[in-house]
């Protein structure tokens, strides 16, 4: 069974609601920010390493056996 879509009355009632969602947040402290950021930033720069990696080694290998470089 499907329900319909909510009507909205109002244009702007959206970031009102999202206002309402964003006091119900639990935010973290600045120490588990700054934790959180470095994880984020060092898994980011290690996965970018990996891809580039294999994509130089495929565009190497791509040129060995389409060139013949």
């Amino acid at each position: 069974m499907t329900y319909p879509a909510p009507k909205r009355k109002g244009r702007f009632k959206i970031f009102g609601e999202v206002i309402a969602e964003l006091k119900k947040v639990v935010w973290g402290k600045p120490r588990e920010w700054v934790y959180l950021t470095i994880l984020v930033v060092i898994i980011a720069t290690i996965a970018g390493l990996a891809l580039g990696g294999l994509d130089i080694g495929f565009a190497n290998f791509a040129g060995r056996v389409f060139i013949g470089k």
